[in-house]
């Protein structure tokens, strides 16, 4: 078996030496030989294909003078060259008409033209929060009288109706808004001195479906507490201290184990002359409270909201105001009156289910010069897209957010979130004083700013998150005569006449 020859040359491959140093370096270098060859190959196929496909080109015949026909009309196979050419903006833009703002589409409510591009511009905010352009459908519109900026909000809104949105004014200082709501088949709550309409600020409003009834006792309680907190510091002109606030509490406790609907004169009357079984300590506690509630029921606003409502709430009027007209007070009464006035319609209006509405606070900025009632609007606004609310906010400009508390406190912040929370910002003609706020607040560039003070009647500047666009507001003929505010001021004189002596 040791002579077999299959063994032997078994063993011999088994012991044949591996690959030696020098002899993988050779193999090596011989690999890439190989491979630079192949590389030079494909480089000179490349450059082989390269120069026929220039001289088929060559051979292509030009373009006749007249130009090709057909599917090559207007087409060139060589490089065209024009000179530079400067010129100003306003001829530019009439040969480059693409350099101006696409807007955001075509759906939405018509509002006007843009004064750049000369297109149409129409805007719903809830057809933008949907397709995710904005994340709030809160609006600001800034303006200084006679600017257009309340024509603005009864065009945008009317025409809203016909898409089926409501609109409620929550409060309307000078009743420009009544005509407007009678004339879209609406409705205007007139308050005023010596009328027998009442509004019940406590009212419990609409209760959403799913909720236990300890949740919703509750929650208006809490919303009752922070409306009579916000009334009473309002009066007093400071914050309410830790026993004042148990002196309210104590008495819608009381009151909420002896009726549904509890009124003021019930409340200031528990405040004032607590039960005999309560804290003797109470009703000097709550002294101050209840004597500023009392302004309320026995003093200047007295007949307003002292008692049941006289007026329902109807979901189905496309437009619903509040008529504050008749109250001519001085500015820290209209602002306790617009928010009781508010209050009792925010609470109908908390219904997850009743559509897509707008809520308009005109005149703003009276109700935003006190801190207490600053933060019920803001934790209104940010409870708006639960409800499908969109507020708009109108006021004079943008500095009145600068009202209250100083600046780097928590008040001057809660004013300034309003701004935050409101992605879209109208800004009207503004004064050469409110440029540099302005511009900060909103970020304006220097070209915007200067625009403003220039702005005529109707033309705004609209801020819609990172959109800018330069707008002129159209109104029908019919509308305008409508929205106009100034028409006593516009009227032409009654001539003075000599009656005749007979």
């Amino acid at each position: 078996m040791a002579d077999d020859p299959e063994i032997i040359t078994h063993r011999a491959a088994l012991a044949q030496p591996l690959e030696t140093g020098r002899q993988r370096r050779l193999r090596l270098r011989a690999e890439r030989a190989v491979a630079k060859q192949e590389a030079a190959a494909r480089r000179e196929d490349a450059r082989f294909q390269k120069e026929a496909e220039a001289a088929l080109e060559k051979d292509r015949p030009f373009m006749p003078p007249g130009g090709d026909f057909g599917e090559q009309a207007l087409r060139s196979y060589r490089r065209f060259r024009v000179p530079a050419h400067q010129d100003t903006s306003a001829a530019l833009r009439g040969t480059y008409p693409g350099i101006a703002e696409g807007g955001l589409g075509s759906r939405g409510i018509f509002i006007g033209h843009d004064m750049l591009s000369g297109g149409a511009f129409a805007y719903d905010p809830w057809v933008l929060y949907r397709d995710g352009v904005i994340t709030a459908p809160n609006v600001v519109v800034a303006g200084i009288v006679g600017s257009g900026k309340s024509a603005l909000a009864k065009a945008l809104t009317t025409r809203s109706i016909a898409f089926g949105r409501k609109v409620y004014v929550a409060g309307d200082p000078k009743g420009e808004w009544t005509v407007v709501a009678q004339t879209v088949g609406g409705r205007a709550i007139v308050l005023g001195h010596g009328l027998r309409t009442r509004l019940n600020p406590l009212d419990a409003g609409y209760r959403p479906g799913g909720i236990s009834d300890a949740e919703w006792t509750a929650s208006v309680a809490a919303r009752r507490r922070d409306l009579l907190g916000a009334l009473a510091e309002t009066v007093l002109t400071r914050p309410l201290g830790p026993l004042e606030h148990t002196a309210i509490d104590t008495a819608l406790a009381v009151l909420a184990t002896r009726t549904v609907d509890p009124i003021l004169p019930q409340v200031v009357d528990l405040i004032l002359d607590p039960d005999d079984d309560a804290d003797p300590r109470l009703a000097e506690d709550g002294r101050q409270v209840g004597h500023a509630l009392r302004r309320l029921v026995a003093g200047d606003l007295q007949g307003l909201f002292d008692g049941p409502s006289t007026e329902t709430f109807d979901p189905e009027l496309p437009m619903l105001t509040l008529d504050l007209s008749r109250v001519s007070e001085n500015a820290a009464l209209l602002s306790i009156l617009m928010t009781c006035a508010s209050a009792w319609m925010e609470a109908a209006l908390m219904d997850p289910t009743g559509g897509q509405r707008w809520v308009i606070y005109d005149e703003a900025w009276r109700v935003m010069s006190h801190p207490a009632l600053l933060r019920r609007m803001d934790a209104a606004w940010r409870l708006a897209r639960h409800y499908g609310i969109a507020n708009m906010l109108l006021f004079h400009k943008l500095s009145d957010l600068d009202t209250v508390g100083d600046t780097g406190t928590a008040l001057h912040a809660l004013g300034t979130s309003l701004l935050a929370n409101a992605e879209t910002r109208v800004i009207f003609r503004q004064e050469t004083d409110q440029l540099g706020p302005t511009a900060k607040a909103l970020g304006l560039t220097a070209t915007e700013q200067s625009m403003l003070p220039t702005l005529g009647l109707g033309q705004a500047l609209w801020r819609i998150k990172d959109h800018s666009m330069l707008l002129q507001t159209q109104l029908h003929p019919g509308e305008a005569r409508l929205f106009d505010t100034s028409s006593a001021m516009s009227r032409e004189p009654r001539k003075f006449t000599i009656p005749e002596v007979g």
